[in-house]
């Protein structure tokens, strides 16, 4: 049970990075910086 709940939050956090990364290069060009910053941010969180 454990580690399906650690595989279900791992694929949300990562479908919500996708999402924020999409949306970030809509807005702005400078996405690259933003997308390591998530990558950093979700490594923390695991």
């Amino acid at each position: 049970m454990g580690t399906l709940n650690k595989t279900m939050t791992s694929m949300i956090a990562f479908g919500a990075g996708i999402a924020a990364t999409m949306y970030s290069s809509r807005t702005n060009m400078m996405s690259g910086r933003n997308m390591k910053k998530m990558r950093k941010q979700i490594k923390k969180m695991f």
